[in-house]
């Protein structure tokens, strides 16, 4: 790397860890909590949609991930090296994982969660951690394992060898409507890396639902596109496949990106609004930080005026974001706004229930101020 680039990037790298900016550590004031009533606090959102949030689970330990099994269970990632199973509205007592291996340090750990499209015949589980290393060190790594009585069994590594950080190991994995296995990998904190495309980090990647590599990758690797920062959140629109990805910044610079395979999204070289020749600028950007997380698509229809909108959680923001397309040109953003601003402290995931209620889990910790942390909680139409 030319010296001049290398004294930049450390300076930022430097001004952004002193900072505390978009990570997602980054200090935030405490939740408040909510005194909701039997049916849930009452929100109205900016076109006038009036719905009631709902508290699911309590008493978790950072949940990370949440994924829905067509039977009904819920099962969430904490990021100290568990998976747990809602069941019933309950949470079951005894985990279904429990890490031995796990590197809980930083913003590594238990991360990305999904349930195979099959997962009613094969019950394949696939969660990405952050895993110690026998020789000393850490990597991230994508292990599948089979769910026998609410308990997950039979691990086999899908793709591994991954860099591990104390912060930015990405973390997101889901299948797309194409059956592929995607998985949303951050730089590690070594930012250069995200323009190697010998190095899966920095990257979003495309595996089959083995680990081995699609025969239409834009590359002859899982690469399926660069230049990333610290990538959480990626869904596809319904209607139309389109990828979307959420991505922390640096010093504010959150993005909202629509992923094209093959594309280079600009890491360390540009973000925000800057341009350069062969990469892309995000259809969002966010200054100051609110630490983008998890996104999903609304797919329900209990909340008519939410179908095919796009939600993704914050951190630093510490808000539900919700963003409504252009139906009739769905790669055109028409409005966006913050829901629950300040509410519930840290959101780390949101996704859609099997009954139609959108889902999100707070991201607070141990120490945040609500007694009953962390929590998961559901968004229904107020009645």
């Amino acid at each position: 790397m030319p010296r001049v680039l290398w004294r930049r990037w450390a300076s930022a790298l430097f001004v952004a860890i002193a900072a505390g900016t978009a990570c997602d550590e980054a200090p935030s004031q405490p939740a408040p909590s909510p005194s909701p009533g039997p049916s849930g606090e009452l929100f109205t959102a900016a076109d006038g949609t009036r719905v009631r949030v709902q508290v699911v689970a309590t008493n978790l330990e950072i949940p990370w991930s949440l994924a829905f099994a067509p039977d009904g269970r819920l099962f969430v990632s904490e990021r100290p090296g568990r998976v747990r199973i809602i069941e019933n509205g309950n949470v079951l007592p005894t985990p279904a994982l429990t890490l031995g291996d796990v590197n809980a340090v930083g913003e590594g750990g238990a991360l990305g969660l999904a349930l195979h499209p099959q997962f009613a015949a094969n019950h394949f589980v696939y969660l990405l951690y952050t895993a110690r290393l026998p020789g000393g060190g850490a990597e991230n790594r994508v292990v599948r394992y089979r769910e026998v009585g609410n308990t997950l069994g039979e691990p086999r590594v899908v793709v591994d060898r991954m860099r591990a950080g104390d912060i930015h190991n990405g973390g997101r994995v889901r299948f797309g409507p194409d059956g592929k296995l995607y998985v949303s990998m951050g730089d590690a904190a070594v930012a250069p890396i995200a323009q190697d495309l010998a190095s899966l980090n920095g990257k979003i990647l495309r595996l089959n639902d083995a680990g081995t590599l699609p025969a239409d990758n834009p590359m002859a690797s899982p690469v399926y596109s660069s230049g990333h920062r610290n990538p959480q959140g990626i869904d596809w629109h319904p209607v139309t496949g389109d990828l979307w990805e959420t991505e922390h910044g640096q010093i504010g610079n959150d993005e909202l990106n629509r992923i094209e395979a093959g594309r280079n999204y600009g890491w360390p070289v540009i973000e925000a609004d800057r341009t350069q020749a062969g990469m892309e600028t995000p259809l969002l950007f966010f200054s100051p930080a609110i630490a983008p997380s998890g996104l999903s698509f609304y797919t329900g229809s209990v909340i008519p005026t939410f179908r095919h909108n796009m939600f993704f959680a914050t951190l630093r923001g510490q808000h539900v974001h919700r963003v409504r397309l252009d139906p009739s040109n769905p790669r055109r953003i028409l409005a966006d706004e913050r829901l629950f601003d300040g509410r519930y402290g840290r959101i780390r995931d949101v996704v859609t229930g099997p009954e139609g209620a959108l889902y999100f889990c707070t991201s607070n910790g141990r120490a945040g101020a609500a007694a009953d942390d962390d929590r998961i909680l559901r968004i229904v139409p107020a009645q």
